[in-house]
C-alpha cells in the first residue's frame, strides 16, 4: 500500500495541476484519473496488479496533506497503513485511511472524497481518443536541450510543435521576439498537419518523472505515458494550434 501511495503521489501532485486524484479500485484492476483545473493535463492511469488493500470509487483530495503523511519519519519504518471504511445507505464504502506506527503512539487520519464529488468533478477527464502518427522513446539528450531552450526563453509559456523532412521540431518565441529551436527527434514517419503549442512547464515536469518514458504526438494532441514499474500513467495535454 505505502510503495502505491508513494509511487502515486509522485507522478501527480509533483506535477503541480493535479488537485484530485480519482480511484477505482476493484479485484482485477486499479485506476488513476485526473484532470488539472486549466484542463492542460489528463491523467489516465492503471496499475500493473491491482491494490489488493483497496476497493470502491473515492477522491483522494489535499494531496499535500498525503504527501506530508508518507513523508513523516514517524512512518519511515514499520508504519501500518489501513483502509477505513463505513457504512453509507447500507452499502460499505471506503472513507479514508488511517496511518499508525508499530506501537500506535503516532497517528493521522486521511479522508477521501465521496465517490459522488469525485465523479462530478472529474466528469471531464474521459479521454476520447486520438489518431497518434508519431511514436518514439525520448532520448535524455533531447530532453536535456529542451531544459536549455526553456532556461533561456523564461518569458515563454508554451513552446511550438512542427515537422519537417523527418524531423520533430521544438521551437520556442518567434519572429518578433528571442527565439530558438532545436530537432527533438529525428527520423519519424509521421507527421503533423499544423503547428501547436504546448505548455512547457507541464511538458518538462512529466519528462522529469521516474519511469519508462513514450511520447506520442497527434494534431491537436500530446500524450506522454510514464511507467513506474507499479503503474502506467498516461498524461494527455490537448494542444493550441499557433
Amino acid at each position: 500500500m505505502k510503495d502505491f501511495l508513494q509511487d502515486l503521489v509522485a507522478h501527480t501532485h509533483t506535477l503541480g495541476v493535479l488537485p484530485l486524484i480519482k480511484i477505482t479500485a476493484s479485484d482485477t484492476e486499479t485506476l488513476i484519473d485526473s484532470i488539472a483545473d486549466d484542463k492542460t493535463v489528463i491523467l489516465s492511469a492503471k496499475t500493473h496488479s491491482p491494490i489488493s488493500e483497496l476497493s470502491g470509487i473515492f477522491g483522494l483530495p489535499n494531496l499535500n496533506k498525503l504527501d506530508l503523511h508518507l513523508k513523516c519519519p514517524e512512518y519511515k519504518e514499520n508504519a501500518i497503513i489501513k483502509l477505513i471504511k463505513d457504512i453509507r445507505n447500507n452499502i460499505e464504502v471506503p472513507t479514508g485511511l488511517h496511518f499508525s506506527t508499530a506501537s500506535g503512539d503516532f497517528q493521522n487520519e486521511y479522508r477521501f472524497m465521496v465517490q459522488e464529488i469525485v465523479n462530478e468533478k472529474m466528469k471531464s477527464a474521459i479521454f476520447q481518443g486520438a489518431n497518434f502518427t508519431i511514436n518514439f522513446v525520448p532520448a535524455q539528450a533531447s530532453i536535456q536541450k529542451m531544459k536549455f531552450q526553456s532556461a533561456v526563453h523564461t518569458e515563454e509559456s508554451v513552446f511550438q510543435v512542427s515537422t519537417k523532412g523527418g524531423n520533430l521540431i521544438f521551437s520556442f518565441g518567434d519572429a518578433s521576439t528571442h527565439a530558438g529551436s532545436f530537432v527533438f527527434q529525428s527520423g519519424i514517419t509521421g507527421s503533423l498537419k499544423h503547428t501547436w503549442s504546448w505548455p512547457i512547464s507541464q511538458v518538462q515536469s512529466i519528462l522529469n518523472l521516474n519511469g519508462d518514458i513514450t511520447m506520442k504526438f497527434a494534431d491537436g494532441c500530446l500524450m506522454i505515458t510514464v511507467d513506474s514499474g507499479l503503474a502506467e500513467y498516461n498524461y494527455i495535454l490537448p494542444a493550441q494550434i499557433k
